[in-house]
């Protein structure tokens, strides 16, 4: 597939940090260091909604989000991951994975408006991308 021409929405961009390409999703990083949080976002323009996707894009999807939650099970083990399609203040479709822990700042509520956001210090997320994208990467050949 071709996404030179994709264009990511501002809000998402200015909250996450690109840690890999899949076959049609972008994998990002939500740069906030109270949770895991990533975001799988499909290179696909004005597609607000998981049925506007054609079938095989649907199942494509499907996979890649069974490839991003086993690479957070394995690099993070949470007692839950949370994975929501929401969209309410960005419309661009966009998949959450977050993982969620007893001891995290807001279990056992939703994450969201619950805490301030806390950006990681740059060598932890350039940490925290090199062992997703190996991770994924594993993920991937399985």
């Amino acid at each position: 597939m071709s996404f030179e021409s994709f264009n990511l929405h501002p809000q998402l961009a200015k909250d996450s940090v690109l840690v890999c390409s899949l076959d049609l999703c972008q994998v990002r990083m939500i740069n906030d260091d109270n949770y895991p949080w990533f975001l799988l976002i499909p290179q696909q323009n004005n597609v607000t909604e998981l049925h506007q996707l054609s079938v095989a894009q649907h199942q494509l999807l499907t996979k890649e989000s069974r490839i991003l939650s086993l690479a957070i099970e394995n690099c993070f083990t949470p007692a839950k991951l949370n994975v929501a399609s929401i969209g309410n203040m960005v419309a661009q479709l966009h998949v959450h994975h977050i993982a969620r822990f007893t001891t995290d700042i807001a279990w056992p509520k939703p994450v969201w408006g619950f805490a301030k956001m806390r950006a990681y210090a740059p060598t932890e997320c350039e940490r925290r991308i090199k062992q997703m994208t190996l991770e994924i990467d594993k993920q991937r050949l399985m």
